[in-house]
């Protein structure tokens, strides 16, 4: 197929830009360039600003490694959650999940993936350390894995629990209410809190 040609450059390299992000093809990419093209200068410069602030302005909790605004996440900061019980997940996506549930009122450990040999990712590459330093801290007494049952996910958590096991604290997992090779981000809400309220013993 002929590639489409555009009457500017500038037009087209918006569109580029566009198509670079997750589930954008170039056709939708083009509706939004022409959707910016079309709102005023204000609408751009705010787009814009926020997208570079995200970039450069925003942290990493220092306990579970969510993005926040400061030092310390909303979650990490309240006291009413039970800082003893720590959820570990791949990204930030899977937290926002858990947390719409409205299930779970732990804390959280964000592991940043998982461990890939084929992709390049190793353990060193992960915030292994820090979960595996929250625990040395003495307050952990429980951790749960909600991973996504992929073979990358079970040989994580299988590396972890291994790592936790001379502290000996509780390890769990959620129920598998997700088949077998899913990712956790397609699991619907309500699966996915009842999975984690009927957490099981992890095995070793």
């Amino acid at each position: 197929m002929k590639e489409q040609s555009y009457p500017s450059y500038l037009l087209e390299n918006a569109v580029a830009q566009f198509a670079k992000l997750p589930g954008i093809g170039r056709k939708t990419a083009l509706r939004l360039a022409l959707f910016v093209l079309k709102e005023d200068k204000k609408f751009a410069e705010d787009f814009a600003s926020s997208v570079l602030l995200l970039k450069t302005e925003v942290k990493r909790c220092k306990h579970c490694r969510n993005i926040s605004d400061t030092d310390e996440c909303a979650i990490c900061a309240d006291d009413k959650r039970d800082k003893t019980t720590v959820c570990v997940v791949e990204s930030i996506r899977e937290l926002l999940l858990i947390e719409n549930t409205g299930m779970y009122k732990g804390v959280y450990h964000v592991l940043g993936g998982v461990i890939s040999p084929i992709d390049g990712v190793s353990p060193k590459d992960l915030e292994i350390d820090s979960l595996t330093e929250r625990v040395a801290s003495g307050e952990v007494k429980e951790v749960i894995f909600a991973l996504s049952t992929t073979m990358e996910g079970d040989t994580t958590a299988y590396y972890i629990a291994k790592k936790l096991l001379p502290f000996g604290i509780k390890i769990s997992a959620v129920a598998r209410g997700v088949a077998i090779g899913d990712e956790l981000q397609y699991t619907d809400e309500t699966t996915l809190g009842q999975s984690i309220l009927e957490r099981v013993p992890y095995k070793v």
